[in-house]
């Protein structure tokens, strides 16, 4: 089974890729976009240098989204929306790209080590990945500036979120409920650093479905991936394990990425000349943040990764209330 699972995410990656590169509509802009005037070029010689800035860009954030425990999209879609000269519709199918592709990447390794979990990730992603499509739709069908606002107060929230968030290893699920039994949402993974097997199970599961509901389509509304908002609900919500959580995250955000960021390709939402230096600085980004994880030290890293999202938020509320009049 696994080697389907491979199988699959590695054409379903070329054919996405394929379907970016050949789509006809990524030469226009869309129907959106199509009004807004596009970045200036003099003499034919300036469109390179804004992928350039975006591919040295992304790699730092690549590193800093390692180190910081948050997935890609989180920190894409907000820094790149606010300062660079790129349409918000562009940004949000970039990012929804960006968190999907590391999530292909992880998702076969984390099935293959028992720790994400199909049985526990299969209803969550029927829900979240159905509002996902609602969500990317009802974003693309908003005024730009009411999704920048909305972004804003959203990255805002994040903020509070990963200030106030607590973690547990292990939580303490004294009975699972009666869904989660019809369901069989339990398992056995090894917990290396206390030598044994951990029996887990959930609770709480028709309150984390429905969750799940307003994650998947803010996922789609905003391209910002949800592994910030999945990792909470699945650990301290719903019961499952800190590893398992994470794990699980990672493979639920291919299947709800994927859902939203088929609405962005055919709306032509998806262009080449963002999406191959995102993937290619997050991707280097990744690798040198994996190496760095040893000997970096956690709590500054997150006070970092809080610092960039604070301001990152505030500069998105700030674009959406002046181009509104507000200010």
């Amino acid at each position: 089974m696994l080697k389907r699972v491979k199988e699959r995410a590695g054409l379903f990656f070329a054919s996405l890729m394929c379907a970016v590169m050949l789509n006809p509509a990524w030469a226009l802009a869309s129907e959106v976009a199509a009004e807004v005037p596009m970045v200036p070029i003099i003499d034919g010689e300036g469109w390179w240098k804004w992928p350039l800035i975006l591919l040295v860009v992304t790699f730092v954030m690549g590193i800093i989204a390692v180190l910081g425990g948050v997935g890609g999209g989180v920190l894409f879609v907000p820094i790149i929306s606010g300062f660079f000269p790129f349409h918000l519709d562009f940004v949000r199918g970039t990012g929804l790209l960006v968190a999907l592709c590391g999530a292909l990447a992880a998702g076969p390794g984390l099935l293959k080590a028992n720790l994400a979990s199909l049985r526990l990730a299969l209803p969550v992603a029927l829900i979240a990945s159905t509002m996902a499509i609602v969500g990317a739709m009802v974003g693309l069908a908003l005024p730009t500036h009411i999704v920048q606002l909305s972004l804003g107060i959203t990255i805002l929230g994040i903020v509070a979120i990963m200030l106030s968030a607590k973690k547990s290893t292990i939580p303490d699920v004294p009975a699972a409920d009666s869904l989660s039994s019809a369901l069989r949402i339990c398992g056995i993974y090894h917990e290396p650093t206390m030598k044994q097997d951990i029996n887990w199970k959930v609770h709480r599961t028709p309150l984390g479905l429905a969750t799940f509901v307003i994650i998947g389509f803010m996922a789609g509304m905003f391209g910002l991936g949800a592994g910030w908002a999945n990792v909470p609900v699945l650990n301290l919500m719903m019961g499952a394990p800190l590893k398992i959580s994470v794990a699980t995250s990672k493979f639920l955000l291919s299947i709800t990425d994927t859902s939203a960021a088929w609405i962005y390709v055919n709306k032509g939402c998806v262009i080449p000349m963002m999406v191959v230096p995102s993937l290619i600085g997050i991707m280097l980004g990744s690798f040198i943040g994996v190496r760095l994880l040893k000997v970096a030290k956690p709590t500054f890293i997150r006070w970092m990764v809080i610092g960039i999202l604070l301001f990152a938020g505030l500069k998105a509320t700030h674009k959406a209330l002046t181009a509104m009049g507000v200010l």
